[in-house]
């Protein structure tokens, strides 16, 4: 029996001892872990508080990592600051002719809100067309202006530039805060966005949003847009049209204008790149209109495929007016002409046509290829392009 405890008495010895190595080599294991975990988040501490100590000598002891890298040395409460100041309300009233049945041509008035930047010191406001659109085609009406310092005027209407949906109106007081213009030509996707506006009219005046630059040189499939425009994820909302799109710095970059509004998407909206607006906002400032800019002199609407079909005739730009005095009636254009081509290219809608003149200047010869509905021919003739006012 003595030799069965003793045998059996070793044998829980052996085992316990085994499992005291076990633990202990767990233990040493876990210690070692932890070990080569705390000396890597030493590291990390030592580098970000070296870091601090860099940003705070060049910014008075202020250190700010977050600044330094997605604003560029600006909070973004000191973004919005600085660029608020310089974006407007604009309220339209405008007395506008429209059809109500049996009453035929009927005057009613139209009320619509956006925002504008304040352009220089001399009062001139940059907006969207779509803004003041209706003002602009109005019998009459009136433009009020709302600053983010509480002050207000009644601004006069300048020009615009519907295809880019661009215009400017001016006010006339003192002090103005002129906004701060950067660059549009070096951004990349990913670098800080701002959108600054009035979404849903003056009751939300001076609303904030941040995003990022989303991408460049975007192209929209819409009737009088920009050719590239930026986009971003920063939210833009009826009511914005006109506002400013800012960077890093607090620099206008951009001019507020469309946004993809479906149930499918979010976050996809548009703006007009400062380098692109800026000569256009200067030409209508300096004549009121976009000088050079060329022009057929007709009023048009699309016969899309379907309808070609329909009726038997080409696909095309139908003539539903033509401009007296114009290049078209000089070349001998009528009302009901479709239009095919220009040197060549075919134009199967308006939007077509204004793609192709925007590569021409006022003065410029181009060759209309055009189908005549009367007697069902094709024909070819040479215009010279008017310059449009």
């Amino acid at each position: 029996m003595t030799g069965r405890w003793d045998s059996a008495r070793g044998t829980k010895i052996i085992a316990f001892l085994l499992c005291l190595a076990v633990i202990l080599g767990s233990a040493a294991a876990v210690a070692l872990i932890k070990q080569h975990y705390d000396q890597k988040i030493d590291s990390l501490t030592r580098h970000i508080e070296a870091l601090q100590r860099q940003i705070g000598s060049g910014s008075g002891g202020k250190a700010n990592i977050y600044s330094l890298a997605y604003t560029e040395g600006l909070s973004v409460p000191e973004i919005a600051e600085k660029a608020g100041a310089s974006v407007v309300g604009i309220k339209i009233t405008a007395q506008v002719k429209g059809f109500s049945g049996w009453f035929g041509p009927q005057i009613y008035e139209q009320v619509s809100e956006g925002s504008g930047i304040i352009y220089n010191e001399e009062g001139y406001i940059i907006t969207n067309y779509h803004v003041v659109g209706s003002y602009a085609s109005s019998e009459s009406g009136h433009i009020e202006v709302y600053l983010a310092d509480g002050r207000s005027a009644a601004a006069k209407y300048i020009g615009g530039d519907q295809q880019n949906d661009l215009a400017v109106i001016k006010i006339d007081l003192d002090n103005l805060p002129v906004a701060e213009f950067g660059s549009s030509s070096n951004l990349r996707p990913g670098e800080f966005a701002m959108a600054i506006g009035n979404p849903l009219g003056m009751e939300l005046a001076g609303s904030v949003t941040v995003g990022v630059i989303s991408g460049i040189e975007r192209k929209v499939e819409a009737e009088n847009v920009a050719d590239s425009l930026i986009q971003t994820d920063a939210a833009i909302n009826p009511g914005n049209s006109g506002g400013a799109l800012v960077n890093g710095r607090g620099q206008v970059i951009g001019i507020n204008t469309i946004k993809i509004a479906t149930t499918e998407v979010e976050g996809i909206g548009f703006a007009i790149p400062i380098d692109y607006a800026l000569p256009i906002v200067d030409s209508i400032i300096a004549y009121g209109y976009v000088k050079g800019r060329p022009a057929i002199g007709i009023r048009g609407t699309d016969i899309n495929e379907m309808t070609a079909r329909f009726y038997n005739i080409p696909q095309g730009v139908l003539i539903t007016d033509v401009v007296a005095g114009s290049a078209a009636e000089k070349a001998g254009l009528q009302k009901n002409d479709i239009i095919t081509a220009v040197d060549g290219t075919e134009v199967t809608s308006m939007s077509a046509l204004k793609k192709i003149l925007k590569q021409h200047r006022a003065g410029d010869e181009i060759t209309i290829t055009y189908y005549r509905y009367q007697d069902g021919q094709t024909r070819s003739i040479k215009l010279v392009l008017d310059e449009s006012r």
